[in-house]
């Protein structure tokens, strides 16, 4: 089982830095499916992290996949309900059970930041988070000025808890995969854009579109308040060996979300110096690029050569090729549609166009092109794997 895992982590390696290995590494980011797979509702992998941890390497065991993350149904409601967040939907209590976690965003009357509160974000990011945000996600914690409250304080303590249970369990169930199948832990750590940030958890989309027509300079000011804390988030989590990339996800920065000119002026400038800075400390960055962002692949391709792995979703993964292959890895472009509602055959055509049209080099991982939920057919994730398994061999 260690020579599998050391053969399968030089065979995700040697793809990721754009070079070609024995073959194409498999690596799904796989979410709710793993619980349709190992027989559990989504309330069940959502509300108790040890039967999403068991769900993962069961999959693990019984597909022939190099790399997998230890837990794609990242929100535990043991964590979440602990300091009462506002913003999720929980399977089998605001939506149904086997309906994976939500976000709710909240209105533009609700944003969690005002839109007079720029300058206090701007001025102390950590300050206001603590002091303006958390209040207003929470139902349990009391704001600055009220008056203190059990419940309020029993949740700092409920929260510091599971926190620390929640996040020390991963290094277990990478060891865990590790020694049972063989399999490698894909991602450590995480990262989020500035622009991204503020449009998620703080102003909502709808506020962050006005925001960027009617006060461009607070919102960029308010993004490179925040990049020094983002970098020093993605890098306390980095994998020590530089094995596997940091993992950022992207959301609403790319058009039509937003324009060319705010990309270049205000999304663009507050994240490239992060992923150099994350580069010279010796780390990858896997850009999950959510939706389609092949209208920037220019702008990417700025970045230093094997810098990132590019994950395609809604994008052109042959265009994407075109314009970035020749410095970076490419992952994903297997249709998640076709993962659902296709056949076997039509799973097996699109694995081998893929293959043939961006993969003939390396620099190629086989994955889904968005996180696979559980209305996957467990018969195409399969046929996905082993015919990759056997027509990705160099």
């Amino acid at each position: 089982m260690e020579s599998l895992y050391a053969q399968r982590l030089e065979r995700y390696v040697t793809a990721m830095r754009n070079e070609k290995p024995d073959m194409v590494p498999i690596r799904p980011f796989v979410a709710e499916f793993t619980a349709k797979y190992a027989g559990f509702t989504c309330q069940e992998v959502t509300h108790d992290y040890n039967n999403a941890f068991t769900a993962v390497r069961k999959c693990a065991a019984d597909f022939d996949w190099d790399a997998v993350v230890g837990n794609m149904v990242y929100v535990w409601t043991g964590l979440t309900q602990a300091i009462g967040l506002k913003y999720y939907g929980v399977p089998g209590i605001d939506v149904s059970a086997d309906t994976g976690f939500q976000y709710r965003e909240p209105s533009q009357d609700d944003a969690f930041m005002k839109v007079d509160e720029y300058d206090q974000l701007i001025a102390d990011p950590t300050g206001f988070l603590f002091n303006v945000w958390l209040p207003r996600v929470s139902n349990d914690v009391t704001a600055i000025g009220e008056a203190s409250t059990f419940t309020s304080n029993l949740s700092f303590v409920k929260g510091g808890m599971a926190m620390m249970q929640y996040f020390n369990a991963f290094p277990s169930q990478g060891e865990l995969l590790r020694k049972e199948s063989g399999t490698v832990s894909a991602i450590s750590g995480m990262l989020k854009a500035p622009l991204d940030i503020l449009g998620d958890k703080l102003r909502g989309f709808i506020g962050l579109c006005h925001d960027l027509i009617e006060r461009p300079e607070k919102v960029r000011a308010a993004c490179e308040a925040l990049m020094p804390h983002l970098l020093h988030v993605a890098l306390s989590g980095a994998d020590p060996d530089k094995n596997v990339p940091i993992t950022m996800w992207m959301h609403r920065g790319c058009v039509p979300f937003i324009s060319h000119d705010h990309f270049n002026t205000i999304h663009w400038p507050t994240l490239k110096p992060i992923i150099e800075e994350i580069w010279k400390r010796g780390h990858q960055t896997l850009f999950y690029a959510e939706g389609n962002w092949n209208q920037h692949l220019s702008s990417f391709a700025e970045l230093p050569e094997k810098s990132i792995v590019y994950h395609v979703d809604k994008g052109s993964i042959f265009d994407v090729h075109k314009a970035l292959g020749h410095k970076f890895c490419l992952s994903g472009g297997i249709d998640n549609v076709l993962l659902s509602y296709g056949t076997e055959d039509e799973v097996r055509d699109c694995c081998k166009k893929v293959i043939d049209g961006v993969a003939k080099d390396g620099g190629y991982i086989l994955d889904a092109s968005a996180i696979i939920q559980n209305d996957a057919k467990v018969e195409n994730v399969k046929a996905m794997t082993d015919f990759v398994r056997d027509y990705g061999v160099y």
